[in-house]
C-alpha cells in the first residue's frame, strides 16, 4: 500500500463573513504538483437578503479553477463571454491560458433567500507548453457529471476529469489531470489503483476516512509517497473526499496572486498585460 507522509491541517482564513479553510498553499506544504491551491468556503447558512459570495471580477492566467458545488450556487461570468448559473452538486472548470476576468458571485435568487453554502475551488497548474493556450469554461450541473458506484451503492463518485474505475470524466480537459468527487456511507470501503508516478491530492470534506490504515479526518489534506499503487479507503464516518491525482509537471512554479507562471518576468507581463486590457474588459 501507498505510504503516506504527512496529514495537514487545513488553516482557518475567514473572508469577511465567508468561512474559508485552505489546506494549500501553507508553510507546512506550498503544493502536490500539479495542484496548487484549496480554498473551501463554509459549510455555512446564509440568511436571507444576503450579501453572497465576494468573488467580483478579477483576472487570471496561466492555471485552472475547478469549482465544485456541495451546497449553494455560483453564477459565472467571464470576459470571454461566458456565463452560468452552477447548482448543488455541479462543477465549474474554467482554464485561463492566457488570460481573461471572471466573476463568481451568488445568484439573484441565492441572495434573496439564502440557504446552505459549501463551495470548494481549487487551482490546477498549466504546463509551461500550456500557459498561453486560449482560455475555456464550461459548467455542468450535477445531473451532466458521470457517477460510478460500487454494488452495494454505498459509494459513488462524480467523475470530473480523467476516469475513476472505468468511468470517464465528464470534462474534457488540456491535460490528464484525474479529478473526482467521491461520497462515502459510513463503513464502506473501496480499494484504488493509482500509478506510482501519479501524485495524489487527497482532501477530507466531511466526514472521516482511513486510507491505508491512517485516519484522515475533516478539514485534512493527505500527502502520500510514491511506493504502491494501491490505496484503501474505509469510511468512518459519512464522507465525502476530493481524490485528484497527475504526473507532476516538475516545472518551475512563480505565483503572483491570480497569476501563476515560469518565471517572474512572465508574472510582470501578466500584470502589464491585465493593466491594459490584454485579458478582456469588463461590461
Amino acid at each position: 500500500m501507498r505510504n503516506l507522509k504527512k496529514v495537514h491541517k487545513a488553516e482557518y482564513r475567514p473572508m469577511g463573513d465567508l468561512e474559508t479553510w485552505s489546506p494549500m498553499p501553507t508553510r507546512n506544504l506550498q503544493m502536490i504538483d500539479p495542484f496548487i491551491f484549496l480554498n473551501h468556503h463554509g459549510p455555512q447558512v446564509y440568511a436571507p437578503n444576503n450579501d453572497g459570495l465576494p468573488f467580483g471580477p478579477h483576472p487570471h492566467r496561466g492555471m485552472e479553477t475547478v469549482t465544485f458545488i456541495i451546497d449553494g450556487d455560483i453564477a459565472h461570468k467571464d470576459s470571454g463571454g461566458h456565463y452560468s448559473v452552477i447548482e448543488s452538486g455541479g462543477v465549474q472548470w474554467m482554464s485561463a491560458g492566457s488570460g481573461l476576468l471572471h466573476a463568481e458571485i451568488s445568484s439573484d435568487e441565492f441572495k434573496e433567500k439564502g440557504g446552505p453554502l459549501e463551495i470548494l475551488q481549487l487551482w490546477v497548474n498549466l504546463p509551461k507548453r500550456l500557459k498561453m493556450m486560449a482560455p475555456e469554461y464550461r459548467g455542468l450541473q450535477k445531473d451532466q457529471i458521470s457517477v460510478w458506484e460500487n454494488e452495494s451503492k454505498t459509494v459513488n463518485a462524480q467523475v470530473v476529469s480523467g476516469s475513476f474505475k472505468g468511468i470517464r470524466g465528464a470534462f474534457d480537459t488540456p491535460t490528464s489531470v484525474n479529478l473526482s468527487l467521491v461520497h462515502f456511507d459510513k463503513g464502506s470501503e473501496i480499494q484504488l489503483e493509482i500509478p506510482k508516478a501519479d501524485n495524489i491530492f487527497f482532501y477530507v470534506i466531511r466526514g472521516k476516512l482511513e486510507v491505508n490504515e491512517i485516519e484522515v479526518q475533516e478539514l485534512h489534506l493527505a500527502e502520500f509517497s510514491k511506493n504502491s499503487e494501491i490505496l484503501n479507503i474505509v469510511a468512518k464516518d459519512d464522507s465525502i473526499l476530493l481524490l485528484g491525482h497527475a504526473e507532476p509537471f516538475n516545472e518551475k512554479v512563480v505565483f503572483g496572486g491570480p497569476f501563476v507562471m515560469n518565471s517572474e518576468e512572465e508574472i510582470q507581463q501578466a500584470y502589464e498585460d491585465y493593466k491594459t486590457g490584454k485579458m478582456g474588459s469588463w461590461n
